[in-house]
């Protein structure tokens, strides 16, 4: 089976053709990061308006790229949810349109549920039930994957997200947006026992996260020093940062781990490609005897390949929308409608 698959819900516009949930026939991403650094952050309205402006060339892109045209696809796929409303409108109402005029299925797929099943591309032979972290700008959550649309969350951040997190902290730093990513790669130069950084935990949850608090002492730790003169060495509070922060996300899915018995661990998201927290999982794994799987780094980020995976167990599992289908800005992951 041959899906179109289409994904708005931030600042890239993507189209892919995937075959049998796990084979990329082609994979296209208008990126719209460098004009949103001038910001600081992605501006809702501008997102929508440049996903209004690519879709229609990603999608011939990604037809042409594959040697198809719409009506040798079998099914159309689409992110709907969650994400930003006026982004994810925008995709959304071009695959109704699609689906209409071409007769075929649409299949609406959770933006969660696209970055786990980035790993069936990067990894064949992955099959659920697993235990997976996905990590990103806007989430951060312990699932357990019972079935390929059957899923549990069992921890999730009480406050910010640790890309959130890592984004916030590195802005304050002088870093570019986005500034998880530039502040990986300066971190690997720095001493992440330089500074002394707090691990916050969650009364009564083990599994789930707090990085508020760790966000907030690193910018403090800036503005005192400012306030004082001083000039703190970047890559040194960079690496201690990232550390701590990898240290919550390991310490609580390690015990999520063990505690439902699980021998299988998946990571997914933005933050996925993470190189520390990559390597530190593959380290506890190791140790354990657990299988590890990551996607590859190109699969990380929002990409519509991810979509045209989960949209064929979609659709496998019944899950064929109408016309009325709608946009949804947010969206528990485990949600059955």
């Amino acid at each position: 089976m041959r899906i179109l698959a289409l994904e708005s819900s931030c600042d890239e516009t993507a189209a892919a053709v995937v075959e049998d949930g796990r084979r990329v026939l082609s994979s296209v991403i208008a990126s719209q990061v460098e004009e949103h650094k001038l910001y600081g952050g992605v501006v809702p309205e501008i997102a929508s308006r440049r996903h209004c402006e690519a879709i229609v060339g990603v999608t011939q892109q990604a037809l042409e790229q594959a040697g198809m045209v719409l009506d040798e696809v079998d099914a159309i796929a689409v992110t709907y949810a969650p994400g930003l409303i006026g982004a994810l409108l925008v995709g959304v109402n071009f695959a109704k349109g699609l689906a209409l005029s071409s007769g075929k299925p649409l299949i609406p797929v959770h933006h969660l549920r696209s970055h786990i099943a980035a790993n069936y591309i990067t990894s064949p032979e992955l099959e659920p039930p697993f235990l997976c972290l996905v990590v990103s700008g806007g989430h951060s959550h312990i699932i357990e994957v019972k079935d390929y649309t059957d899923l549990r969350v069992i921890g999730r951040t009480r406050d910010d997200a640790a890309g959130e997190a890592f984004d916030k902290a590195a802005r304050a730093m002088g870093m570019s947006y986005p500034g998880g990513v530039e502040m990986d790669k300066i971190a690997q130069s720095g001493d992440p026992n330089a500074f002394s950084l707090p691990h916050p935990t969650v009364d009564g949850s083990d599994y789930d996260f707090s990085f508020s608090g760790l966000k907030t002492a690193v910018i403090n730790l800036i503005h005192n020093a400012e306030q004082k003169g001083q000039t703190l060495p970047v890559p040194d509070l960079a690496a201690s940062f990232r550390k701590a922060v990898v240290d919550c996300l390991v310490k609580n899915f390690v015990k999520a781990a063990q505690n439902t018995n699980s021998t299988k661990l998946v990571i997914a998201g933005g933050v996925s490609a993470n190189s520390l927290l990559r390597s530190r999982l593959q380290q506890e794994c190791d140790k354990r005897g657990w299988k590890f799987y990551m996607p590859q780094l190109s699969l990380c980020g929002d990409n519509a390949a991810m979509v045209g995976a989960q949209a064929y167990y979609e659709y496998l599992s019944g899950k064929i929308a109408g016309m009325d289908l709608n946009a949804r800005a947010e969206m528990p992951v485990d949600a059955k409608a």
